[in-house]
C-alpha cells in the first residue's frame, strides 16, 4: 500500500535561500527502520536528513549522512524545528524538545531566530594524527585540538582558511567524525571564521555545521574573554552562527527557510524501533 510522508529541504543558519546548510527533514508518524531511513538520506544526497517522530509532547529526532548515523548535527536540528513550526505540528509558541543519541535538544523561537540548547563539547590540545595536516594542507597550525568527536585546527590567518584545499581521500583515513579548522576574523561582526571537513562520513565540506560550534564556542570564549560571539563558516554557501555560552551548555542560534517541499510517495516503510 502506497503512503505519502511529508519531506521538506530548508536551508540552515540563513535567512536566504540557496546559502547555509540545506537540510532535508522527514516529518514521520510513527518511527520508520532505519534501513529505509538510510535510502531516503542518500537519495536526498544532502549532508545530513533529520527524522522526526512524534513521542508524547516531545519529539525523537536521528540524523543520516548519505552514508552513516550521526550523534549530532546542529543544522538539521534547526531544520527540524523550522519545519514543526511552519508545518503546523507544533505551535509557534511552544518549545520543540528533541530526544536524540546525544541526549535532550531544546529549541524555541526568539523574534526570527531560533535558539537551540546544545552540550558543550570541549576540545582539549592533542597531538595530530600522522596525516591530519598534510591532508589539510595545513602544516603550520597554530595548534590542534580534539573533543572525542572532532579535530579542532587552529589557523593565524582567516586567508589561510580560505585557501584550503584538503585531500579528501587522506582525510577520510583520519579516525574522527571530521575536522574543524578555525581562525581568527578579519570581517565584522565576526568574531572568528571555520570550515568544517567530514569525507570519512561522506561530507568533503559542510557548509555550516552546527554542532562544531559545540566546540568552537568554548574555544573562542575563552581565547577572547567573551561567553556571546557570532561565527561565520566560510564555505562556498556560508553561514551565521551565534553562540551563548552558560555552563556545560551552548545556546547556538540561527535562522532557516524552506526552499522545497516534497512527499515520499511509494510503499509503507517498515516499522522501526522507537527512536
Amino acid at each position: 500500500m502506497a503512503v505519502s510522508i511529508p519531506i521538506l529541504q530548508i536551508d540552515a543558519f540563513t535567512s536566504e535561500p540557496f546559502k547555509g546548510n540545506p537540510a532535508a527533514v522527514c516529518l514521520l508518524a510513527e518511527p520508520q527502520d532505519e534501513t529505509w531511513m538510510q535510502h531516503i538520506a542518500a537519495e536526498m544526497n544532502l549532508s545530513e536528513t533529520a527524522f522526526v517522530t512524534p513521542r508524547g509532547n516531545d519529539f525523537g529526532l536521528r540524523w543520516f549522512t548519505p552514508t552513516t548515523e550521526v550523534d549530532l548535527c546542529g543544522h538539521a536540528t534547526l531544520a527540524s524545528a523550522h519545519a514543526l513550526w511552519e508545518e503546523g505540528w507544533l505551535d509557534r509558541a511552544k518549545h520543540a524538545r528533541f530526544h536524540t543519541r546525544s541526549g535532550e535538544l531544546g529549541a524555541r523561537l526568539h523574534a526570527d531566530w531560533i535558539e537551540m540548547d546544545f552540550p558543550v563539547k570541549i576540545a582539549e590540545p592533542a597531538p595530530p594524527p600522522g596525516k591530519l595536516l598534510s591532508a589539510l594542507g595545513a602544516e603550520e597550525a597554530e595548534e590542534v585540538r580534539f573533543n572525542g568527536m572532532d579535530y579542532l585546527v587552529v589557523l593565524r590567518s582567516a586567508a589561510r582558511l580560505r585557501q584550503l584545499a584538503p585531500d579528501a581521500g587522506s582525510l577520510a583515513t583520519i579516525a574522527a567524525r571530521g575536522c574543524i579548522v578555525t581562525a581568527p576574523s578579519d570581517r565584522p561582526p565576526y568574531d572568528f571564521l571555520s570550515r568544517f571537513f567530514a569525507p570519512r562520513v561522506g561530507i568533503a565540506e559542510d557548509p555550516v555545521t552546527g554542532s562544531a560550534h559545540c566546540a568552537l564556542g568554548p574555544y573562542w570564549a575563552g581565547r577572547l574573554g567573551k561567553t556571546a560571539l557570532t561565527g561565520y563558516q566560510a564555505s562556498s554557501r556560508g553561514g551565521v552562527v551565534r553562540m551563548s555560552l552558560a555552563g556545560d551548555g551552548v545556546v547556538l542560534s540561527g535562522q532557516a527557510v524552506t526552499v522545497v517541499h516534497g512527499r515520499w510517495v511509494g510503499p509503507r516503510p517498515s516499522a522501526g524501533a522507537p527512536d
